[in-house]
């Protein structure tokens, strides 16, 4: 992975001319527009190489070794040794892509969006009446291929549901059964497989092709995917040739508003639509039930505005909010931190629970109070 370098030095030395300059004539913002563009080139670089490409990575990496996990599956049960203990593990598998995956979601914007991956992947909730006919067909020998599927019947939730199986009573114990056909087996892999080439056309697409393993490569050129760009070099590198971002206040606003579409979508749609929804469709529409993740989901949602906003490592858009408003700086912390607890207390399994008060409060305080002081950051980047 490289680390896309800044002229701090550089930089500052403009801003000392710029103030000298404006010393004389009166003429104010000058030096605070190259203040605030250090600060921000700054925080767009770690935030690309310390937040991003390392979630990504890591969710590549985690997605390879699930799809791995899913043709040994197959295999052990053509043999005729598949136990629970295969299937355990790929549902840990799956669980360490998913955590990644919604570490990530407050950087939707870019990849994920301009070529369809988020909703190739996280299509949800899904249709469980379509997937028991798709393997009802399947079994019965109709043909079938992952690009001729909805996205409703592939990604995280179509391997969730050939994985994951509700105890009898709902809650939280998981049972891992054995129990299936050589053929459901042949579309669980091909969906594992569709969904490592997303995630790793994910990671490519931010770090470009001369920062990703050669195993990597290679599975984008068996899956005839890839795209040829570097986004993360040029969300660091706003301005120069190449770049779509004109300034790094275009790049923070980029950031910021990603945290804000998230933050709406979890208050609101993953937790608000089941809680206040009267619909028997409202109350389903509910993320990863089937390995009672919900609540994880969120959280980790919450968890990728921080890791966003404070950053992982070296500096942040926090680092500059402190610098021009410190009493937003603490608020925006603080709506973070009561937006992570206020989810934490709702109690799994999430379909039992999302119509209650706790789960109600939730809704308050991610999808209005936090979508708010996220807001108030946003306006600050443009004064």
């Amino acid at each position: 992975m490289k680390l896309y370098p800044y002229l701090l030095c550089a930089a500052l030395a403009a801003t000392a001319v710029a103030c000298s300059d404006s010393d004389d004539n009166n003429e104010p913002a000058a030096e605070e527009t190259s203040a605030k563009e250090v600060a921000l080139k700054s925080a767009a670089n770690d935030y690309v190489n310390y937040t991003v490409l390392p979630t990504y990575k890591a969710m590549a990496d985690a997605a390879i070794e699930m799809s791995d996990l899913c043709e040994e599956i197959q295999a052990e049960f053509e043999a005729g040794t598949l136990s629970s203990s295969h299937i355990l593990a790929a549902g840990e598998a799956w669980k360490k892509a998913r955590k990644n995956w919604e570490l990530s979601e407050a950087f939707l914007f870019g990849p994920a969006a301009n070529h369809n991956i988020d909703p190739h992947i996280d299509s949800w909730p899904l249709d469980k009446n379509a997937m028991d006919n798709l393997l009802t067909q399947i079994r019965g020998g109709n043909l079938w291929s992952t690009e001729n599927l909805g996205y409703g019947l592939l990604g995280f939730h179509a391997i969730e549901y050939m994985l994951y199986e509700l105890s009898s009573d709902g809650n939280s114990s998981l049972t891992h059964s054995t129990n299936y056909t050589a053929e459901e087996l042949e579309y669980m892999v091909g969906v594992a497989n569709d969904l490592r080439d997303q995630c790793v056309l994910l990671e490519v697409c931010w770090a470009g092709d001369d920062n990703v393993s050669s195993i990597k490569l290679d599975i984008l050129d068996e899956a005839e995917l890839g795209y040829g760009e570097e986004y993360g070099w040029e969300l660091a590198n706003a301005g120069s040739a190449g770049s779509r971002f004109k300034t790094f206040q275009e790049s923070a606003e980029e950031i910021i508003q990603g945290c804000i579409d998230i933050a709406d979508e979890v208050g609101n749609t993953k937790i608000g639509r089941p809680h206040v929804g009267s619909s028997e469709e409202d109350k389903n529409y509910i993320e990863s039930p089937y390995s009672l993740n919900s609540i994880e989901d969120f959280v980790d949602n919450i968890k990728s505005i921080q890791n966003s906003y404070i950053g992982t490592s070296g500096s942040s858009i926090s680092d500059y909010i402190k610098s021009v408003n410190p009493d937003l700086d603490t608020e925006m912390r603080t709506a973070i931190t009561d937006a992570i607890n206020a989810i934490s207390a709702i109690p799994e399994p999430f379909a039992k629970n999302a119509t209650g008060s706790v789960a109600g409060n939730a809704v308050t305080v991610v999808g209005s109070d936090l979508v708010d002081v996220l807001q108030k950051v946003y306006n600050q980047l443009g004064k």
